[in-house]
């Protein structure tokens, strides 16, 4: 009895500060919109659809995953992305110095300004890769690489901007 008193006295008080939802996120209750741009590309090697399926992905993450509002300005929060790396190199070499295996690495910049309170403010890197198969081309490969990569990089930033993690 004693388990289920406190139990139900800790849900409510989650329930009742009004940050924390079960989604994972902890986005202040007065918080109601955020601007997510375009991402912009900045690497030297190029990837002609990595920004648009970043954005995407950003976009989609949070329309599905909060209750935020999504305007192109004068949003309570601003997620402003950039890709800053686009990179291949070998990840597992043979006994004959031969690449067995290459690693495709994306990188990123993030700015996150929460504009009613600055505190929260998030300003990071972060980068994700996957590796191949060195007897592959990238170009057979690329697609589901950076799939599985947006993902990550996408988890990454949800639970550095809203998530808090």
């Amino acid at each position: 009895m004693k388990r289920l008193a406190v139990i139900l006295t800790s849900a409510l008080l989650v329930a009742s500060c009004g940050i924390y939802s079960f989604t994972g996120t902890s986005i202040q209750p007065d918080v109601k919109t955020i601007s997510i741009p375009y991402v912009e590309y900045k690497a030297l090697r190029v990837n002609p659809s990595l920004s648009g399926d970043l954005t995407d992905a950003l976009q989609e993450k949070f329309r599905k995953l909060t209750r935020l509002e999504q305007v192109d300005q004068d949003a309570d929060l601003e997620l402003v992305v950039e890709v800053t790396g686009y990179d291949v190199k070998a990840a597992a070499v043979t006994a004959d110095e031969m690449a067995a295996q290459s690693r495709l690495t994306v990188s990123v910049k993030i700015t996150f300004t929460n504009h009613k309170y600055p505190e929260d403010d998030v300003s990071q890197s972060f980068s994700a890769y996957e590796d191949f198969d060195s007897t592959l081309s990238l170009d057979s490969v690329e697609s589901g690489l950076c799939e599985s990569i947006i993902d990550k990089l996408v988890e990454d930033i949800f639970n550095a901007t809203v998530a808090q993690w």
